[in-house]
């Protein structure tokens, strides 16, 4: 490598872009967990039955809809700061309200009101997301979006790191409403880079009436062949994975975790796990492909999904949890930063907002609805053929590789030209 080259990663890796996609994806990771893991300990330690704790995953139906409503943040700009930074102060101000209004509420005395601020903290976090992810791809060169997205992904893992390891070891300190109190302060890093970070100059063919940015984008995906069993692919593919984290902290304080250790070992330990995987997902992707690399990856999720299932054998064990929770957020990073790839492939940068928004929508469609019944299975299945049931139901996603991905290189690159 010489020297000119060198200096070019050097500049792109401690650029103020990269800086941005990191605090762009901690603000977008801090919400999500707020209304799953930590609101799931709340519930589960305040008496609530597991069926009903399984349920509570609608709440997050937002952030399988935000297609919907993605056009009109594409269309219409705020009076302040730019299409971009106008609607992520939007939404970020009004996470922070909606969050805090959760706090407010518990599961036993106010369980509507508990309900009601889930959804707005989904709602927001959903559009939020929206934004984020058309800044990203407005902001980077071509040749940086790869790094930009790890960059944003490993922010991410810490935003959702703070909001549930953090969240659930405060949580034996301190009363959830406190909890929930200081995690909607800890989204003022989000606010202040929105700030000061710079609008992205405005795509080449940016909508000019709502016409245009409802029916184009959608008008261009579906042209193509075989696009709604590409989307099938993206709905099932981490599908299995999806299942088996949804229940996750009922399960580990089921068999004997308390919060601390559960905060500890599987937020802490497991977030360094989640940061190996995903840098070494890109690395092994630019190895052997995008198509190779969803192959591998997707039969590792099932792998690791598999460990939980001999966890529920072993029982309380902190080296049983710390090998299960290294070894499935390990193969998650991995594959979500090959899936993150995939779907940037498959997206047309003039339509990429409304595009993006449907195919991230599709593929957080098995956290909400197919996580929603985990907890009715989990109960009457029993926890180690519940982790394997989960291993079992990703298999469709994998065989759709065989349309989408093949093994032989070159097909996913090719969608994306």
């Amino acid at each position: 490598m010489n020297s000119k080259r060198r200096s070019y990663i050097l500049r792109v890796v401690f650029s103020g872009r990269m800086l941005v996609a990191f605090f762009m994806g901690f603000s977008s990771g801090l919400p999500l967990l707020l209304t799953m893991g930590v609101l799931q300990a709340w519930m589960k330690k305040s008496g609530i039955d597991l069926t009903t704790i399984g349920l509570i995953t609608l709440v997050q139906i937002p952030y399988t809809w935000k297609f919907v409503w993605a056009p009109f943040m594409d269309r219409f700009i705020p009076p302040f700061l730019g299409r971009r930074r106008g609607w992520l102060l939007i939404s970020q101000a009004a996470l922070v309200i909606a969050i805090a209004g959760l706090g407010q509420a518990d599961p036993v005395n106010h369980f509507g009101m508990m309900v009601a601020a889930a959804v707005l903290v989904a709602f927001f976090s959903a559009s939020q997301d929206i934004v984020v992810d058309a800044y990203r791809r407005e902001d980077l060169p071509d040749e940086e979006l790869g790094f930009g997205s790890s960059m944003y992904i490993n922010g991410y893992r810490v935003g959702m790191l703070l909001a549930s390891g953090g969240g659930l070891i405060l949580a034996d300190l301190m009363p959830f409403s406190r909890v929930y109190m200081i995690m909607a302060l800890c989204m003022l890093p989000g606010i202040i880079t929105t700030f000061l970070c710079k609008e992205p100059r405005a795509a080449s063919g940016a909508p000019k009436t709502m016409r245009e940015a409802v029916i184009s984008p959608l008008t261009d995906y579906f042209s193509r062949e075989g696009a709604f069993w590409m989307l099938g692919f993206i709905l099932l593919y981490k599908i299995g994975d999806t299942m088996a984290s949804a229940m996750t902290t009922p399960f580990f304080l089921d068999i004997g975790f308390s919060l601390t250790e559960i905060g500890t070992v599987v937020k802490l330990f497991g977030f360094w796990a989640t940061v190996a995987g995903t840098l070494l997902g890109g690395a092994l992707m630019i190895r052997i492909g995008i198509n190779r690399s969803l192959w591998v990856f997707g039969i590792l999720q099932g792998v690791s999904t598999a460990g939980f299932a001999v966890l529920a054998r072993i029982g309380y064990s902190i080296p049983a949890l710390s090998g299960a929770v290294a070894l499935e957020n390990l193969c998650s990073g991995m594959g979500t930063s090959a899936f993150v790839a995939f779907m940037a492939s498959i997206t047309n940068k003039k339509f990429t907002a409304t595009q993006y928004a449907l195919l991230s929508s599709l593929m957080g469609v098995p956290r909400v609805l197919a996580s929603a019944p985990t907890g009715y299975f989990a109960k009457h299945l029993g926890w180690e053929s519940f982790f394997i049931s989960c291993v079992i139901i990703a298999v469709p996603g994998m065989l759709l590789l065989l349309k989408f991905a093949p093994w032989t290189p070159g097909v996913a690159e090719t969608a994306a030209e």
